[in-house]
């Protein structure tokens, strides 16, 4: 519980923060989700713009829990589609496992092995995984989709690295 008071309050401290950013989603070719090596997790998905994407314990296949609770969907905003635009596999994501759930207002969330993706406000900045293990409901994903619960050993040679693209993609936004 402190842990999540504490997060709430440097997100609140850091003004509007990535909750914010782009609400609506345009058309591109670009990646919406690809892989990076995380030092402590192994290869990691990530968006375009080399934010963390993370799955949420309580959801399912093509379901997504992370709706009721206004917290939730604003600390945690869903990786979005407009209708109509098929999410593109970035470097080491195989495209047979992305897919799209439907969203508010008309917008589709991406999942990737059926599972639906998020960001977490608290990182600012690629590469960050401020989100890994929080409440024990939100972790990384691997490129099966599955939860990375726990670092990677050093001898699995992973080593950090950023996505050079940093910037916002104009194709793809959460929120």
């Amino acid at each position: 519980m402190i842990r999540w008071l504490l997060a709430l309050t440097i997100i609140a401290a850091l003004g509007t923060g990535a909750a914010m950013a782009a609400t609506s989603a345009l058309d591109s070719s670009a990646p919406a989700v690809k892989t990076v090596a995380n030092a402590q997790f192994g290869t990691v998905l990530v968006a375009a713009n080399g934010r963390t994407l993370y799955r949420y314990t309580l959801d399912s296949k093509g379901v997504n829990r992370c709706t009721s609770d206004a917290t939730c969907s604003k600390y945690w905003p869903q990786l979005l589609v407009k209708p109509g635009v098929k999410p593109v596999a970035g470097s080491g994501v195989k495209t047979s496992l992305l897919g799209t759930i439907k969203a508010a207002h008309g917008m589709r969330q991406i999942t990737y092995a059926g599972y639906p993706l998020y960001f977490f406000a608290g990182d600012k900045a690629a590469g960050q995984v401020n989100g890994q293990g929080f409440e024990k409901q939100w972790y990384v994903v691997n490129t099966k989709g599955a939860f990375v619960k726990h670092a990677v050993s050093s001898s699995a040679g992973g080593t950090s690295t950023t996505p050079s693209n940093t910037t916002t993609d104009p194709g793809y936004a959460w929120g």
